[in-house]
């Protein structure tokens, strides 16, 4: 894969989506792509650290997925940050409304990021939502 950058807006609270945004991450990440990942929303209540809530599932394929041995959405965003040299970012709004500090997410999440500056970043290359 040519060298681009990615950004990946999760906004989702459902398991189904937050593993592909995870997998999109990860996979674009270890293929030499740029990869800026911003959560937000009903996604950022899943990277508080400690926390082992896991989302609902959408359909039946989330019930299904969450019985096998993929590996967890969480892992891969952690590895798109570990081994592809992704930043994974939280909204600094989510955060606000939701009370948290950058110390409550997990340790691998960036520095709070406002929109503007992910849209202004991200604006020459793909943006994938979830």
């Amino acid at each position: 894969m040519a060298s681009r950058s990615v950004a990946v807006l999760v906004v989702t609270g459902f398991h189904e989506r937050l593993q592909m945004a995870g997998m999109v991450a990860s996979v674009a990440a270890v293929s030499g792509s740029d990869v800026t990942v911003f959560l937000s929303m009903n996604a950022l209540q899943y990277f508080v650290r400690g926390s082992n809530r896991e989302p609902p599932a959408e359909g039946s394929f989330g019930a299904t997925m969450a019985k096998t041995n993929v590996p967890a959405f969480r892992q891969l965003f952690e590895q798109a940050v570990t081994l592809g040299g992704a930043r994974v970012q939280p909204c600094s709004m989510a955060m606000d409304v939701l009370k948290l500090e950058p110390g409550d997410l997990e340790d691998w999440l960036g520095e709070p990021l406002g929109l503007t500056r992910f849209l202004a970043d991200a604006f020459e290359g793909t943006l994938v939502t979830f």
